[in-house]
């Protein structure tokens, strides 16, 4: 369930925020840790996944028999988890947790529902700072902190070994540029056999613009301004980002544009497609199918290999009640340690949320169980920069999706679609 496209859904947040404060976090005047609590969980997975958290909040209830927990998805996908939340929040039921996208994280903050959690986690025993600094910012959207990190990952390359092979094309190295990157898919596109050297989104969802901020940063560009509240895409650096991109579909026609974000994964498990710029979450499926695949860092611009990460949370909620607010904290705070993330994470080919998870035995099953996820892990370093957390970033993000998938399609030039696309953003980024 959990992919990187996002509902644009920031008017419905505001308006249900704007219905009335969020409940006090001392509903409960004081914290009684004995005290019986429900606490309800929205998990925003695909049904392994939930598996796996619903045996991880029985092993909570078992050392703690006085919290009851119920577990959910939530909505029948990630991506309506938002407009779930914001039902809920105009009618006053929601959860206590809740998966949420990091892109989602400023409107979440401002609504007035989220838990405060800024000085909780100074707390020694959460070890807060051993989060990734990205997921650490992303959580913590105008200052305050609303939540654990949830998955950490970013970009890298994944390619089809076979079809390497096939037409005897030299593999990918961490130090290909992105020229080395189109001449390949060049060679290993096959029309006759439908086969493409790479893919990417065109549907205009957060999937499509996430896969641009490298090539974006890359060339020294930004996505913003310094003070967050006007668009920088539309750079030099971003028109010469997209015309790449551009030339590789329009004129080499050797890109599959997926209108969908769901079709360009399989394909490449399927062999029909030979390159992928993609994470860690595509490994588990590439297991199951016996994929033959080998993972790179991106292709990079003078020696810049500059990727992106999508930190996405646990968001805690205030329902009124201190009690609840405790033991959702306690939680999240167990399941991220180093320990719990090695049953949730690690067990699904997810990147370990903490450094120290390395030294922990099941780490060495981990890698041995899905080949190249070192490679993504130390990609992490190459993570330098983290999408903003302004609230109008998903309005943006769909405007910049478009005028990507218009690119690409050849239906408008690079500099037009971007300029628009800057415009549009605005009234989106004008309160910062």
């Amino acid at each position: 369930m959990r992919r990187r496209t996002v509902a644009a859904l920031v008017a419905a947040i505001i308006l249900a925020a704007s219905g009335c404060g969020g409940p006090s976090q001392e509903g409960a005047k004081t914290v009684d840790p004995q005290a019986k609590v429900k606490l309800t969980w929205w998990s925003g997975q695909t049904s392994d996944a939930q598996k796996i958290l619903e045996g991880l909040a029985a092993k909570f209830t078992q050392q703690h028999p006085n919290v009851t927990i119920e577990v959910t998805s939530g909505a029948s996908t990630t991506d309506e988890l938002l407009q779930k939340l914001s039902a809920g929040f105009a009618s006053g039921v929601y959860p206590d947790i809740s998966y949420a996208f990091g892109s989602w994280a400023s409107q979440l903050q401002e609504s007035g529902k989220t838990l405060d959690l800024t000085e909780k986690v100074k707390d020694p025993a959460v070890k807060w700072t051993e989060f990734p600094e990205s997921a650490r910012t992303t959580a913590t959207p105008n200052g305050q902190v609303i939540g654990f990190p949830a998955i950490v990952d970013n970009l890298a390359l994944l390619y089809n070994k076979t079809l390497f092979d096939a037409k005897r094309v030299p593999y990918p190295t961490d130090e290909w540029t992105w020229d080395d990157f189109r001449a390949a898919a060049k060679k290993l596109t096959d029309p006759a056999e439908k086969i493409y050297g790479t893919a990417y989104s065109v549907s205009a969802s957060e999937d499509t613009t996430w896969h641009f901020w490298p090539l974006l940063w890359q060339r020294g560009g930004s996505i913003l301004s310094q003070d967050g509240k006007q668009a920088a895409f539309n750079s030099q650096a971003g028109v010469d980002a997209l015309e790449f991109l551009r030339a590789m579909a329009v004129d080499d026609k050797s890109v599959y544009l997926d209108q969908t974000d769901e079709r360009y994964a399989p394909l490449f498990g399927d062999g029909r497609i030979a390159m992928i710029i993609n994470g860690p979450w595509s490994l588990l499926e590439l297991k199951e199918k016996k994929t033959d695949y080998g993972v790179a860092f991106l292709p990079g611009t003078n020696g810049d290999h500059q990727t992106v990460s999508g930190p996405d949370l646990w968001t805690l909620f205030d329902n009124g009640d201190a009690n609840r607010a405790y033991w959702s904290f306690e939680l999240m705070k167990w399941l991220t340690s180093a320990e719990g993330d090695a049953q949730w994470n690690l067990a699904q080919g997810n990147l370990p949320l903490r450094a120290s998870e390395t030294s922990l035995p099941e780490y060495q099953t981990y890698i041995k169980e899905y080949p190249g996820v070192e490679k993504l892990v130390a990609n992490l370093a190459n993570a330098k920069q983290a999408r903003p957390t302004v609230s109008g970033y998903v309005e943006m993000s769909r405007y910049v999706g478009e005028a990507i998938a218009k690119a690409m399609q050849g239906a408008a030039t690079p500099k037009a679609a971007l300029d628009e696309a800057a415009a549009k953003s605005r009234q989106a980024l004008a309160g910062g």
